[in-house]
């Protein structure tokens, strides 16, 4: 791959200049492992990892998120983590101002980029551009969001089928968050969000420098296995105390941070609507539902190169094997 020099100690690989070297993107469904390979990486190529997980953007909100460990986090710099309050307005376009401008910086250092996370919607408008649709609507999403609670959040996602299917298809019925944006954008402008987002107006990262796409795998019964084994290991590690905790600081449990996957299992059990064992089921087959969805979005992208994550986990030297195979 042109940038980079390979050597047979990965260790010791160094970018070339002035060739840009590639930014390598690590995707892949929830749980299958992103955090540990992006480090073992980011290590062989002289790199600094730069987030797209947007919980992981939210200060204190650590377990729930799978936020990487400190012990982790001291091991190659992190960029775009534990850099938002949990009650701070944040959306892609201010996501991809940060990343454009942390990606420059990193590589005026002369070092290489990895990114990890497991938001796709931010890594795709980074890397691709993102469109510009109508802004948020404070009124409409008023109105949505007392819809919702009067009548659930299966009913918006039966309104959204009807308007925008294809955005339907990939946003799950609990998602208020991007239920609401999806609904908003169409009753502002007439146009599907699915429809904005095949016209991209604003420069990608993708056109600054080469990219490479990681996608990593496991069969699905591990995969499965793997996420049930990390919601007990979130529970384990206190994360219904983590919730409360929140939730005592005065944070409100209808924030946006506080309604994503996991958050608003815990703060429902809080609230009294099922206990805690329904609570840990509920979380387990969401998640699996969550990396589904993820999987049907990656494999639309005929851009990444696909990698075995236990067989990659298992390589002495990383690089040297993603270069081999992926054609870089």
């Amino acid at each position: 791959m042109k940038g980079l020099q390979v050597s047979k100690d990965a260790s010791k690989m160094q970018p070339t200049s002035p060739t840009p070297s590639p930014i390598i993107a690590i995707l892949g469904p929830t749980a299958v492992g992103k955090t540990g390979i992006a480090i073992r990486l980011a290590k062989e190529l002289n790199a600094e990892i730069v987030n797209y997980d947007s919980v992981q953007l939210y200060k204190y909100l650590n377990i729930g998120s799978a936020k990487p460990t400190p012990q982790e986090l001291a091991e190659v710099p992190h960029h775009l983590i534990n850099i938002l309050e949990p009650d701070e307005p944040n959306d892609v376009a201010r996501y991809i101002r940060l990343a454009l401008l942390t990606i420059r910086r990193i590589r005026n250092k002369g070092k290489n980029v990895v990114l990890v996370g497991g938001t796709n919607m931010y890594l795709y408008s980074l890397l691709n551009g993102l469109t510009q649709c109508p802004g948020q609507n404070a009124a409409i999403r008023h109105t949505l969001q007392l819809i919702g609670l009067h009548y659930g959040n299966k009913s918006l996602h039966e309104y959204l089928q009807k308007i925008d299917p294809v955005s339907a298809q990939r946003i799950h019925e609990n998602d208020l968050t991007r239920l609401m944006r999806a609904i908003e954008v169409f009753a502002q402008s007439g146009i599907p969000l699915s429809s904005w987002h095949k016209t991209q107006t604003t420069t990608g990262l993708a056109t600054l420098y080469p990219v490479l796409k990681i996608g990593l795998m496991r069969p699905i019964p591990e995969l499965y296995e793997r996420i049930n084994t990390r919601v007990h290991e979130m529970m384990a590690a206190g994360f219904l105390n983590e919730v409360q905790g929140l939730l005592q600081k005065g944070y409100a449990p209808t924030l946006n941070a506080l309604q994503t996957l996991g958050y608003r299992h815990i703060i429902q059990h809080l609230q009294g609507e099922y206990g805690l064992t329904e609570c840990i089921e509920y979380m387990k087959r969401d998640h699996r539902h969550y990396a589904r969805r993820q999987l049907i979005w990656m494999r639309a992208d005929a851009g990444i190169s696909w990698f075995n994550a236990g067989e990659l986990s298992s390589q002495k030297a990383i690089w040297p094997y993603i270069h081999t195979r992926s054609g870089s």
